[in-house]
Formats: C-alpha cells, structure tokens, sequence
C-alpha cells in the first residue's frame, strides 16, 4: 500500500517566511458612525459564574444564590446578577471596540430588557453612534456605541451606551513583531527570518521581498 502522505508536505526551508499582524483591534480611525460590529463567540452563563459573582460583589439578594426563594417568585427560579451580564456584554465587545482604549469615559442608558437565567447563551453586538477629536489629548478620539446583547431566543436582554477614548494609529504604531501589550524584543523578530534582513521594516514583508501589509483590515 502506498502512503501518500508525502505527497502534501510542504518544504519549510525553501518557503518564504514573514511576520503577518494578527487582529490589532480598531483604532479611531478604523470607526464609521452607523456600523454595526457583531461580536464573535456566544458565551453561555453558568451557574458558577452567577454564584461566584453574587460573592465576590456581597450582592445580598436571595433571587441570586437561594433558589428555595426563588422559586417562589414570578420567575420560578433563580436570576443571573445584572451586573454580570453588563460585564459579560461589555467583554465580548472589548474586540472590536476598546482592545485599543485608554480609558473608558462612562457608561450610560443601561437597561435590563429581560432576565437572564442560568443557561442562557449571550450575544452581544455594538453599533457605532458617534466619535469626535478629543479636545485635550491628540493622540486620541472619543467613540460612543450602543452595546446590545441577546439571548439564544433573540431576546434583547440588555442595552446601554458607552464611550471610550480610542487610540489613534499613528500614535499606537501597530507592527507585526510587536502587537498591542507586547514588550520589545520578544518572540519571532524581523532578523530571525533566516538571519538576514527579511521583515526589517516589520510591515510583513517576505525574504524575497514581496512586501504585504502589516495590519490586516479593521
């Protein structure tokens, strides 16, 4: 029996290598006003999370931890905490939205639509509503969007509005061999590429010189 497995390999020494930017996030110029990003993976709350929350937070409600109690109200059940599923919504939209952020300037309009139960699976997407200058700090843009999330029934569940202050391009310097929270001099660098000045510009140019861009797309 012949094994074809040999057929497929790829000759690694004879291939071009380059350093190629991963995801980056946005920066304030990558955001256009009525965009809406709809944010990657699900993400089904536990039991676990609700219980550990409620006791981090000292949340002394009995709807959160004593499902006797619980059980006797409208719901039937016990609730997951609010304030997780502003924490879980506002994470999940931390990718496409603030992985570049300085600081986030406020949280606004939070409104709880619907309870959410152990269970329930979150969705959560963001739309863009506004971005101007910052009036004190150049190197930064102020962006507001409407976070919403939803339920596997796609039941609003929650909704608020926040506004980070994003940082601009020009000023992050995004580069393959240093991503976002990188230290210098880490990892794969431009000169480990066959030791010889492949890369040099850390834009994702290849050892024969072909040169490709440094960040993917927004």
């Amino acid at each position: 029996m012949t094994d074809e497995s040999d057929d497929h390999t790829t000759d690694t020494e004879s291939t071009p290598k380059r350093l190629v930017a991963g995801w980056h996030g946005r920066y304030y110029e990558d955001f256009t006003v009525g965009d809406v990003y709809k944010h990657p993976f699900g993400r089904t709350v536990t039991e676990t999370d609700n219980v550990w929350l409620t006791n981090l937070t000292m949340n002394l409600n009995p709807m959160h931890f004593n499902e006797a109690y619980a059980a006797e109200t409208e719901f039937g059940e016990r609730l997951v905490d609010g304030t997780f599923v502003i924490a879980l919504a506002v994470g999940m939209s931390v990718i496409d939205v603030s992985v570049n952020a300085t600081a986030n300037l406020g949280y606004d309009d939070v409104r709880h639509h619907a309870p959410v139960y152990h269970g329930d699976t979150i969705f959560a997407e963001s739309q863009v509503l506004s971005k101007r200058e910052s009036s004190s700090r150049d190197h930064v843009g102020i962006v507001t969007t409407e976070l919403r999330a939803y339920n596997q029934e796609d039941t609003k569940v929650l909704s608020l509005k926040r506004t980070p202050m994003v940082l601009k391009r020009e000023h992050a310097k995004p580069t393959a061999a240093r991503p976002p929270g990188w230290p210098p001099d880490v990892g794969t660098q431009p000169d480990d590429l066959f030791g010889d000045d492949s890369l040099s510009n850390d834009t994702g140019t290849t050892v024969d010189g072909e040169e490709t861009d440094g960040e993917d797309g927004p």
